[in-house]
C-alpha cells in the first residue's frame, strides 16, 4: 500500500434533519428526544409529530411524502401549535416522511430516522426516481472526499439501504459502457460505504452499475481502496469492484459484467484485494485481472475457459465453475462449514427484520435462489434488537446485550470507556456502513474493544476494530482457560477489521489484534492490520510508536478460516496453537519499517525476521491452503531480510499447500518459502505446492508469550 496524503475531514452536504430516540420495543412511541417526535398509533393507525419551536411567526405547515427524496409531498395541514397527528398516512408506517416548515426554515421527521440516525439513508422508487437515488449517493462520495485520499481516515460513516422494486421499477439510472465511465451513470461508492438491499432475496432490488474509484496513480491504483460494501442486490449492467483489502460483495446477483477492474488511468492497474462470495454471475465470467489476489467463495459462473485474471493466489471456494487448478488458482470442492452473515430486510408484514442464515457444511454455490432467501431464521428488529447510534455509550450496549438484546450498529465511530462483553449463548453484533468500535486517547480502558465469552452462537459481524489508545488486544474470543466444545453450534466472526495505527499521532501499544481462545470458530473474511501508512508522518517513528506483535493469535482447537488478511505486525503475523486448525487463503506483507536485522529476529535471535504464518511445534495435526507472503522492506536499513514466509513442525498431520512469496519493492527477501526450502524472492515469484512431514528444517522450539492477565507485555499496565 502506498502512503497517503493526510486526512481532510469536511461536513456532509445533506438535509436538516432533527429526530429523538426512545426505547424501540415500543412500537407506538419509537422517539422522544429533545429534537422532535414521532409516534405511531398502530391500533388508531395514526401519526402525531412534535417539534421544538423554530421560526418568528405564523402556522406551522406539514407535508408529508412517502420518501425522503419523493418528488411529491403533499399538504396535510397546518397548526400554530408544536405538534400535529396526522390521521390519515399513507398505509406502511415507513412510508410517511414529514417536512414542517416556518418562515422559510424546514425540519424532516420519519420513524426510519428516528430508529436509525442520521447516517442512515433509505430510499424508495415507488415514491423517486432512479436519477435521484444515484444523485445522493454520489453527492457524498464528491462533498466527504470519499472518492480519494480525504477520505481514508474519516469518522464519517454511512450506509444506503434500498427497498424492493415494485412494478418493474429499478434503480438503473440508465447509461452504457463499463462503470468506470461517466456515460455509465454509475453509482459511486467510497470510503466507509455500504450498500445494502432491503429485500428478502438480491432480486429484489436492482441497480444499474457500480464502480469504485481508485484514487493513487490517476486511477491505476487500488491498493488503498479500503472499506467499503455491498450486498443483497442485483447489479444489471457493470459491476466495477475495484478494491483491496476490508471490502465486502455479498449475496449478489449480477447479470452482467463488462470487467472488474478499473480503466480509469493507465492500462498498468494493480490492486491487492479481495472477497466476493454468495454471488451469481449470470451472464459473463469476470476478470481479475491486475489484482495481486482474491478469495471468492459459494459463487456461481458461467461456464467456460477464459482467463478470470490474478497474479499470484486466487483461491475459489465451493464455487460452480471456477478456474481450472495452476500455479496461480486454487479451486477447492467445498465449504466445508458456514453461515452467511445476517443482514437486514423488510419482510411481507412491513416491518424491518434481521435475518440470520443457518450453518451450512459441505456447500457449493449460493445459499438463496431466485425466490428462495435460504435457511435461517428471521427476527425481528424493534422486539429482538437494540438500535445504537453514534453516541451511544458501552453502558447503554453491554446492557441492552445482558438484557437479551442483539446489537445493530447503524453507521458511526463508536469511542468506549470499557469493552464490549458479548456475555450470553446466540448474541449478536451485526454493524453496517463499516462501523467503527473504538477506544479514545482520553479512555482508560486496557483490555480491547470487543471481548466475546466462551459461548455457543455468537456471532460478530461487519465492524471496524479501531484503537486510538493503548490495549492488550483488539477483539478476543473466549478467555484464556476457554474449554467449551461449539461444535454443535459455533462462534461465527465475518466481515472483521483490526487497525493498529494509521488514524492517531500518539504511542499505541497493542499485544494482538485478534485472539481466539474458543474452539469451533469459524471466520469469514479479516483484515488483520498494522497501518503501513496513515494521516500522521510515518518512516522510522512508526515502529515504535504504533506497536503490536501479532494480528491473530488462536489459541483454540477446530478453528477454520476463510480469507485472512493479516499484515506489517512485529512478530508472528498469525501464531496458530491450537489443533485441527485451517485456513483458506492468507494474504501478507511482513512490516515495512522494521529498522535492523538485530531488533526483528526470531527463535531467541537465531532466525532472521518472523515468519507471516506459524504453527507451533506442539501442533499435531494443521491443514491450510492458498497462502501468500510479499516482500516489501522499504522503510529499513536496507538489511534486513526473512528467514521463512511459513513456518511449521515436520509432523505428517500438519500440512500447508499452495504456497506463494514474491517481493514487490525494497532491497530484503523473503530468504525461504517454508522451513527452509521453496527458494528465496531474489530470485523472483517462488511457489510450493505442498510441504508436510519433514522436507525441511525443523524450527527451533520457543516458548510464546500470550496477552494474559498473569504475562501482560511490559508496555502494557494492565489494572486488577
Amino acid at each position: 500500500m502506498s502512503p497517503k496524503i493526510a486526512s481532510l475531514f469536511t461536513a456532509f452536504a445533506c438535509l436538516f434533519i432533527l429526530s429523538g430516540f426512545a426505547p424501540l420495543s415500543d412500537e407506538k412511541k419509537q422517539g422522544g428526544g429533545k429534537k422532535g417526535e414521532i409516534v405511531y398509533d398502530s391500533k388508531k393507525h395514526s401519526i402525531t409529530l412534535s417539534w421544538p419551536a423554530f421560526g418568528s411567526s405564523g402556522n406551522y405547515v406539514i407535508t408529508r411524502g412517502g420518501s425522503r427524496l419523493a418528488t411529491d409531498f403533499v399538504s396535510v395541514g397546518s397548526t400554530p401549535k408544536r405538534a400535529f397527528t396526522d390521521r390519515k398516512p399513507n398505509k406502511d408506517k415507513y412510508e410517511n416522511y414529514y417536512k414542517i416548515t416556518r418562515n422559510g426554515k424546514t425540519i424532516l421527521l420519519s420513524l426510519e430516522n428516528q430508529i436509525f440516525g442520521d447516517n442512515m439513508y433509505f430510499y424508495d422508487r415507488k415514491y423517486e426516481t432512479a436519477q435521484a437515488v444515484r444523485g445522493e449517493i454520489n453527492s457524498h462520495f464528491d462533498s466527504t472526499g470519499l472518492g480519494g485520499p480525504k477520505g481514508e481516515w474519516s469518522t464519517k460513516r454511512q450506509a444506503y439501504y434500498l427497498k424492493p422494486n415494485v412494478n418493474g421499477q429499478t434503480y438503473d439510472a440508465g447509461g452504457s459502457g463499463s462503470a468506470s465511465s461517466a456515460s455509465a451513470n454509475a453509482i459511486e461508492l467510497g470510503f466507509y460505504s455500504h450498500i445494502g438491499g432491503l429485500g428478502k432475496v438480491p432480486s429484489a432490488v436492482k441497480l444499474g452499475a457500480i464502480f469504485t474509484r481508485p484514487h493513487l496513480s490517476g486511477g491505476a491504483n487500488a491498493t488503498c481502496t479500503f472499506w467499503r460494501s455491498v450486498e443483497n442486490v442485483t447489479v444489471m449492467r457493470d459491476f466495477a469492484w475495484t478494491v483491496s483489502q476490508s471490502t465486502s460483495a455479498r449475496r449478489m446477483l449480477i447479470e452482467s459484467t463488462s470487467k472488474y477492474i478499473s480503466d480509469v488511468g493507465n492500462t498498468n492497474f494493480w490492486g491487492s484485494g479481495g472477497f466476493i462470495a454468495d454471488t451469481h454471475y449470470t451472464t459473463t465470467r469476470p476478470n481479475w485481472g491486475g489484482q495481486q489476489q482474491w478469495y471468492t467463495r459459494n459463487t456461481v459462473f458461467p461456464s467456460g475457459s477464459e482467463a478470470m485474471g490474478g497474479s499470484y493466489n486466487m483461491v475459489w471456494q465451493g464455487c460452480v465453475n471456477p478456474p481450472a487448478s495452476d500455479v496461480t488458482n486454487t479451486p477447492i470442492a467445498t465449504t466445508p462449514i458456514i453461515r452467511e452473515k445476517p443482514f437486514l430486510f423488510i419482510d411481507d408484514d412491513g416491518q424491518y427484520k434481521v435475518f440470520v442464515p443457518s450453518w451450512q457444511k459441505n456447500r457449493v454455490g449460493t445459499s438463496w435462489s431466485s425466490d428462495d432467501m435460504g435457511e435461517g431464521q428471521i427476527q425481528d428488529l424493534l422486539t429482538g434488537w437494540y438500535v445504537a447510534k453514534q453516541g451511544d455509550t458501552d453502558m447503554e450496549i453491554n446492557s441492552a446485550l445482558k438484557s437479551g438484546k442483539n446489537i445493530f450498529f447503524t453507521p458511526g465511530h463508536y469511542a468506549l470507556d470499557a469493552p464490549i462483553q458479548v456475555n450470553r449463548k446466540g448474541a449478536i453484533l451485526l454493524g453496517a456502513g463499516i462501523a467503527s468500535v473504538t477506544l479514545e486517547p482520553t479512555v482508560k480502558n486496557t483490555w480491547g474493544c470487543i471481548y466475546a465469552d466462551d459461548k455457543d452462537g455468537i456471532i460478530v459481524a461487519g465492524l471496524l476494530m479501531d484503537s486510538f489508545n493503548s490495549t492488550t488486544y483488539q477483539i478476543r474470543i473466549g478467555s484464556e482457560d476457554a474449554k467449551g466444545d461449539h461444535s454443535a453450534d459455533p462462534i461465527f466472526l465475518s466481515d472483521i477489521t483490526c487497525r493498529v495505527g494509521g488514524v492517531q499521532s500518539k504511542n499505541i501499544q497493542i499485544h494482538a489484534s485478534m485472539q481466539i481462545n474458543s474452539n469451533n470458530v469459524v471466520g469469514d473474511h479479516f483484515w488483520l492490520w498494522r497501518a503501513d501508512h496513515g494521516s500522521q508522518p510515518g518512516g522510522n517513528l512508526r515502529w515504535t510508536r504504533d506497536r503490536c506483535k501479532n494480528g491473530l493469535v488462536v489459541t483454540g482447537d477446530d478453528v477454520t478460516l476463510y480469507a485472512l488478511f493479516a499484515e506489517h505486525y512485529q512478530e508472528y503475523e498469525v501464531l496458530w496453537i491450537g489443533e485441527r486448525g485451517r485456513t483458506y487463503f492468507l494474504q501478507n506483507e511482513p512490516p515495512y519499517d522494521a529498522p535492523n536485522q538485530a531488533s526483528w529476529s526470531s527463535q531467541g535471535g537465531r532466525v532472521d525476521g518472523y515468519a507471516a504464518f506459524k504453527v507451533a511445534n506442539s501442533v499435531k495435526e494443521h491443514n491450510s491452503i492458498g497462502l501468500g507472503s510479499y516482500a516489501v522492506f522499504t522503510g529499513t536499513d536496507g538489511n534486513v531480510n526473512k528467514k521463512n514466509g511459513f513456518e511449521i513442525p515436520n509432523r505428517q498431520n500438519v500440512k500447508l499447500e499452495k504456497m506463494c512469496i514474491t517481493r514487490f519493492a525494497g532491497p530484503g527477501n523473503i530468504q525461504n518459502v517454508v522451513n527452509g526450502t521453496g527458494g528465496s524472492t531474489a530470485d523472483g515469484v517462488r511457489r510450493v505446492e505442498r510441504y508436510n512431514n519433514g522436507e525441511g528444517v525443523q524450527p527451533y522450539d520457543e516458548d510464546f508469550v500470550l496477552p494474559n492477565r498473569e504475562s501482560y507485555p511490559a508496555y502494557i499496565s494492565m489494572e486488577k
